[in-house]
C-alpha cells in the first residue's frame, strides 16, 4: 500500500489531504513544524483564556466565481459565514459576499484535514527529502527518517529550496518568486472589557506602520460578557521589510506605540502577541503565463517528478498516467499552490491581496 506525506497542515495542505481521501490505495500523513494547523489561516487564543481568539493570519475570505460547491460546503456545516460586520475601506464589489469563521478562520483548515481522514503530525520539522531505493526518504530534526511514495510540498517556495530536493533548473524557476513580509498583532482582554468603536474593522491610509485594526471578536460576530474581546493589528509591508530581522519585543513596542496614536482609548491588554509573517504574499514568479495574474506551481514528488506549471482547472490536482511507483490506480498528482492572485485594489499596500486553495482571496493578508 501506497504511502502519501502532505507537507504543510495550511489550507492547501488540508484541502489536498481531504481530495485524496479514498483515492489513495494507502495511506496519507500530514506533516507541519508548527504546533498546530492553519498556516497563514492562523488563529491565536489567549494564554489566559482559550474562548478568548484572534485571527492573526487572513481576516476573510472573498470566493472567486466557479468555486461554490466548496463554500456551500463550509456554509452548510457553518464553518463559514457571510462577513454582516461593518468595514471601514473595504472595497465592495457589485454582487460580491465575503465570509468569516465564526470559529477562527482555521477552522476552515481544521474542517479539511478532519474530513480527510489523514494522520496529521504537528511539530515535525523535515530537514531534507531524498530519493532511496525508489522511495522518498523524509528526514525531520527529531525522529528517525521515514519512507514515502508520493510526497507533496504546500509549503512556502524558499523553504522548499532549502530542502535541496529539486533540479537545477527547477531550482532557477522557484528562486525567480519573492514575498514580502508583514507583522500581525494579536492584543487579548479579559471579559467584560469594552471597546467601543463603530467598526469590526478599519483599513489604515495614513500611518507608516499600521494598515489593517480589527476588532476580531466583532468581525465574528462573537459579542459575550463571558468572553474578552481581541484586537488584531496588520502592519504595512513596508514596515514588515524594514523590520524583518529587528528584535520581536522592540518591533511589537513599535506597532504598539502607532496603535495608541490611532486608537487612543483603547483599552491596555491582558496579553499580546507578536507573529512575523515573514512569507506573507508572492510578489514575484519571474515566468509568464496566458492568465498573467496568476501563476500556479505543482509541487508532487514521485520517482518520476517534474515541475511544470498549470493554470488550477476544476480541482486542486492533476493527474498524469504512467506512475508505477505506489498508486498505479492514480496516476501522478500535481498539486497546483494558488500562490498569488496580483490583483491591484484599494485595500492592500502591497497592492496583491493572498488566495485561497478554494478559488477566492483572504482579505488584508
Amino acid at each position: 500500500m501506497a504511502r502519501v506525506l502532505v507537507l504543510g497542515a495550511g489550507l492547501t495542505g488540508g484541502a489536498c489531504a481531504a481530495l485524496l481521501r479514498g483515492a489513495v490505495r494507502g495511506r496519507v500523513a500530514v506533516w507541519d513544524k508548527a504546533r498546530g494547523a492553519g498556516g497563514r489561516m492562523s488563529t491565536s487564543r489567549s494564554e489566559r483564556d482559550a474562548a478568548c481568539s484572534a485571527d492573526l493570519g487572513a481576516q476573510y475570505i472573498s470566493p472567486r466565481a466557479g468555486r461554490g460547491s466548496f463554500f456551500d460546503e463550509l456554509l452548510s456545516h457553518g464553518i463559514l459565514k457571510p462577513l454582516t460586520a461593518p468595514i471601514e475601506g473595504m472595497v465592495e464589489k457589485e454582487d460580491s459576499c465575503n465570509y468569516m469563521a465564526p470559529q477562527g478562520i482555521s477552522s476552515v483548515v481544521k474542517y479539511y484535514l478532519k474530513q480527510s481522514g489523514a494522520d496529521v503530525f504537528y511539530e515535525y520539522h523535515v530537514t531534507h527529502i531524498s530519493l532511496r531505493d525508489g522511495k522518498w526518504e523524509v528526514s525531520r530534526k527529531t525522529g528517525p527518517p521515514e519512507l514515502f511514495d508520493v510526497v507533496i510540498l504546500t509549503i512556502p517556495v524558499p523553504q522548499i529550496l532549502q530542502l535541496q530536493v529539486i533540479n537545477e533548473r527547477q531550482k532557477q524557476q522557484l528562486e525567480a518568486t519573492s514575498y514580502s513580509s508583514r507583522y500581525a498583532l494579536g492584543l487579548f482582554y479579559e471579559a467584560g472589557v469594552c471597546i467601543d468603536v463603530p467598526w469590526a474593522a478599519k483599513y489604515i491610509t495614513d500611518n507608516p506602520c499600521i494598515r489593517f485594526i480589527s476588532i476580531d471578536n466583532k468581525k465574528r460576530n462573537i459579542e459575550s460578557p463571558e468572553i474578552g474581546p481581541s484586537v488584531v493589528v496588520h502592519t504595512t509591508v513596508t514596515f514588515g521589510s524594514e523590520h524583518l530581522d529587528s528584535d520581536p519585543a522592540e518591533v511589537q513596542q513599535l506597532i504598539l506605540s502607532h496603535l495608541e496614536s490611532i486608537m487612543p482609548s483603547l483599552p491596555k491588554p491582558a496579553s499580546v502577541k507578536c507573529q512575523k509573517w515573514r512569507y506573507s504574499q508572492v510578489t514575484a514568479d519571474g515566468r509568464h503565463f496566458p492568465d498573467k495574474h496568476t501563476w500556479w506551481v505543482p509541487i508532487a514528488l514521485s520517482c518520476e517528478t517534474s515541475l511544470q506549471p498549470k493554470p488550477l482547472e476544476q480541482d486542486l490536482l492533476f493527474r498524469r498516467p504512467g506512475f508505477a511507483h505506489g498508486l498505479p490506480a492514480l496516476g501522478i498528482f500535481c498539486l497546483a499552490i494558488p500562490c498569488c492572485k496580483m490583483q491591484h485594489n484599494q485595500e492592500a499596500d502591497a497592492g496583491v491581496r493572498s488566495p485561497g486553495a478554494l478559488g477566492g482571496t483572504m482579505g488584508t493578508f
